[in-house]
């Protein structure tokens, strides 16, 4: 069991302690949609958060951590043309704002806790003039009991990233890719009995790394 307090040895990669590393099961899938995760700063260290899995697995993943930004060109970097990208937000109605979810060219997704996802939310106005793309999972998340969400059909940023991704036509093979991913991932966690309030990565000294993803069967 791994306790608050003792020194854990850590994967260089992903800064987990190996006990519940994942890197040896990360596999490459190209996309030809671009997704852009907004990460609330306090979800960077969660040993739960599934962002990192999504950003060494998808090579057009750019992550982006922080609060606010001015649009979503400024939170990019870049000139964007933001009539084709949506944004994965749950409407009050449940219905999706997107007409042709297969014509868009990007997705960005919000990144932490629910609770955390609704501060990023309404600390960028921009957001709700966006597309808006709406999802209805069939299962509830695979966090299980681990990391309980407030509704049955909210689930993990990876689970909402691989469902829509499959939405806007990709291959089903990614979304159950990333869900293996995940399984192991949660199933080592729950494997090493980390206590929540161990739940934490220790503190960035250097750049991430992101592990060498085996090819694809």
């Amino acid at each position: 069991m791994l306790r608050p307090g003792v020194v854990i040895e850590s994967c260089e990669i992903c800064r987990r302690p190996k006990a519940v590393c994942v890197c040896d099961r990360i596999v490459s899938y190209p996309t030809s949609l671009r997704l852009v995760i907004l990460q609330h700063p306090q979800e960077q260290d969660a040993l739960l958060g599934s962002a990192q899995i999504l950003v060494a697995s998808l090579p057009k993943v750019q992550l982006v951590i922080g609060l606010s930004w001015r649009s979503l060109g400024h939170a990019m970097g870049e000139d964007v043309d933001v009539s084709k990208w949506a944004v994965l937000f749950p409407e009050r109605d449940g219905r999706s704002g997107v007409r042709e979810a297969s014509a868009l060219e990007g997705i960005v997704v919000l990144d932490g806790t629910w609770s955390k996802a609704k501060t990023l939310w309404w600390r960028n106005p921009w957001l709700n003039r966006m597309n808006r793309l709406t999802l209805k999972p069939k299962q509830p998340s695979i966090y299980g009991k681990l990391r309980a969400e407030p509704k049955r059909e909210y689930v993990s940023t990876l689970e909402s990233v691989a469902l829509a991704l499959t939405l806007c036509g990709e291959s089903p093979e990614i979304e159950a890719g990333l869900h293996r991913v995940f399984r192991t991932l949660v199933q080592r966690v729950r494997d090493a009995d980390v206590p929540k309030e161990a739940r934490k990565l220790p503190r960035r000294t250097r750049p991430p790394r992101v592990p060498k993803p085996v090819k694809e069967p």
